[in-house]
């Protein structure tokens, strides 16, 4: 794996006998995409993630979908959890919380986040059966959660995701996409308030 920080930028480049996975995010963007995994259904969500977020993103992955396309989603998320962490960089001068609640018709969906350091993912509320679920013909429904977990893990940041209401498997996974999207928005936001490190610790 290779890693490139510039300003709040981060770029990695991740490739094993599975996948190989490009990510450039600029976290000081307008939301401008760049997304193709081989996945359709999650070229979605990963457009609906940069475009909500305001974070620049640009992915360009290949892995043994012929398998499964389980490797090349985790790997991609993985890349993304790890090019977040570097473009936070000292996490100086951030907000640090972010907290979205977003509808998508029926569903709805909340994400709170932490820019903590401290990877955790707390997932709750699908509806029984959403992780069975073939979306778009290639998106196991188990896969939103292992992405999610994917991100907090290696970028090290705490997000609780909630499902309040959904019946569309596709709008339940696309509307905790956007809830994301809009509370990491909100937490790596500079904050003019803020000086140095918002931490009582000096260090996230």
């Amino acid at each position: 794996m290779s890693a490139e920080q510039a300003g709040r930028r981060g770029r990695i480049e991740r490739t094993t006998s599975e996948s190989s996975v490009l990510v450039e995010i600029n976290l000081d963007g307008t939301g401008r995409t760049d997304i193709s995994t081989t996945v359709p259904f999650y070229d979605h969500m990963l457009t609906a993630l940069g475009k909500h977020s305001l974070i620049d993103l640009t992915v360009k992955a290949t892995g043994d979908t012929h398998i499964d396309v389980h490797h090349t989603v985790e790997d991609t998320a993985i890349a993304l959890g790890e090019a977040l962490r570097i473009a936070l960089g000292d996490k100086s001068g951030i907000g640090r919380f972010g907290d979205a609640l977003v509808p998508l018709d029926e569903a709805l969906a909340q994400a709170v986040v932490d820019v903590s350091g401290r990877p955790y993912l707390v997932h709750t509320g699908e509806p029984a059966g959403q992780e069975y679920h073939l979306i778009g013909g290639h998106f196991t429904g188990s896969l939103t959660r292992h992405v999610f977990e994917s991100i907090a893990h290696h970028a090290g940041i705490c997000i609780h995701m909630r499902v309040l209401a959904g019946r569309d498997p596709h709008h339940i996974v696309e509307a905790q996409f956007k809830a994301l999207a809009r509370a990491l928005r909100a937490a790596v936001e500079p904050d003019p308030r803020v000086e140095g490190i918002p931490s009582t610790k000096g260090a996230l």
